[in-house]
């Protein structure tokens, strides 16, 4: 254990969800918390003002692309240990951010033992240590099918089934429970990967493939069929 208290950055768009994390890790001796933020902007800002030991990074934030995100904070503070918190754990995303330098990937239904675990054990001996800790869904992607820059992740396949349904950004975020901006994230992902021109494209080209049900795509031809 540091003999130093152990300074922190929460950086998490969902402030009720970032409150908890901080409860959660004052109640740990060693641990200080030095600030917590909510977009991307803010997050370098503060940890260039602060200069934590640890950065908890949240993924799905406003005013942040993940990989660019991850690069200007080393580039600013070498030293800086950056711990991923995501319910996002595509293998190419994750395999990307680790290449990057980050030292943790924690599936948000990780653990309160394993994040505390990973926080110190990220400043502990100063060895290039990485905790990963990833979803069992996840898992098994990772042992049944190979890595295809075509395939989509799991919540990609999620938006764009209620694409089909016909839902707006706003009506998939409500009922995903993130943002809009994430929401518009994975979508220009999916239309990368895809190849897509348009929503009605994106969603033929993933029935094709069979990423996501016929007839879920039916939803979005009825609602056209209103217009």
């Amino acid at each position: 254990m540091s003999q130093n208290p152990i300074r922190i950055l929460v950086a998490d768009d969902h402030t009720l969800l970032r409150e908890a994390l901080c409860d959660l890790l004052r109640v740990e001796p060693d641990f200080e918390i030095v600030a917590q933020v909510g977009t991307g902007t803010a997050t370098i800002q503060q940890a260039g003002e602060h200069r934590p030991d640890v950065l908890l990074l949240d993924l799905e934030m406003p005013e942040s692309n993940p990989p660019e995100t991850v690069r200007r904070l080393l580039a600013q503070d070498p030293a800086l240990r950056i711990i991923v918190l995501s319910m996002h754990d595509a293998q190419q995303l994750v395999q990307q951010l680790l290449s990057l330098g980050v030292r943790g990937y924690l599936h948000k239904g990780a653990g309160r033992h394993t994040l505390v675990s990973a926080i110190r054990q990220s400043v502990g001996d100063g060895q290039q240590t990485v905790t990963l800790s990833v979803s069992p869904e996840s898992l098994r992607a990772r042992v049944e099918e190979p890595e295809d820059p075509g395939t989509l992740s799991s919540r990609e396949r999620e938006v764009l089934g209620l694409v089909a349904e016909a839902l707006s950004n706003r009506q998939i975020a409500t009922r995903l429970g993130v943002t809009e901006a994430t929401v518009k994230r994975h979508l220009r992902n999916i239309f990368t990967k895809l190849e897509a021109v348009s929503r009605i494209d994106a969603v033929n080209r993933a029935v094709e493939r069979s990423l996501i049900p016929r007839q879920r795509a039916g939803s979005m031809d009825a609602a056209r069929s209103w217009r």
